[in-house]
């Protein structure tokens, strides 16, 4: 079976950038692959929090009802492409037809209005969060970056895309491969 990168689906998988990118918008970046395919990918950063918008700013700004508690659903620079535009990541216990990818692993991304009003509400999915912009890939580049060791992979975990702090997420993806965040190197030799 041919396993090279360029034939295996890496959806519901979590690319972490190795040090010394170049990019400083994907410095220490753990991005969750939402698709992945011969025609491109697609990923959320899930480490990466805003700083200048919350849940409930982006509830009142939409004028979306809700329960009145405190909605806690945290906001993040999902990635370079599209910043306008709002993904929500979330568990696959949630799901609106013809509206949400299920994504493998338990997890599904919705972007539409209803499960922002679902959330604010309180009857939304039991994790998710909530991402402005994405990180997309032509066909064959994400291959290639990571051919050119500038990614690692992992598999995606509930405990880390929803539950580390997202200061830990990078170092806690690595330690998940068995890699001490300490002894990372920038450079790698190629075979």
């Amino acid at each position: 079976m041919d396993r090279s990168p360029e034939n295996v689906d890496f959806s519901g998988q979590l690319l972490i950038a190795m040090p010394g990118m170049g990019d400083m918008r994907f410095d220490r970046a753990v991005i969750f692959l939402c698709a992945h395919s011969e025609k491109g990918a697609m990923g959320l950063i899930v480490n990466k929090p805003s700083q200048d918008l919350s849940f409930a700013d982006l509830v009142e700004q939409l004028s979306l009802p809700s329960e009145g508690g405190e909605v806690a659903a945290p906001i993040h620079f999902g990635g370079p492409v599209d910043h306008g535009r709002g993904f929500v990541l979330h568990s696959d216990d949630y799901s609106i037809d013809a509206a949400t990818l299920g994504v493998k692993g338990g997890f599904g991304m919705t972007a539409t209005i209803d499960i922002l009003k679902d959330i604010a509400t309180g009857h939304g999915p039991k994790a998710a969060l909530l991402a402005l912009g994405y990180a997309g890939w032509g066909p064959g580049q994400l291959e290639e970056e990571i051919q050119s060791n500038g990614w690692l992979l992992c598999d995606a975990t509930s405990d880390i895309v929803f539950d580390q702090p997202n200061s830990e997420k990078w170092a806690a993806s690595l330690r998940g491969l068995g890699v001490d965040p300490v002894t990372l190197s920038a450079s790698a030799g190629h075979a």
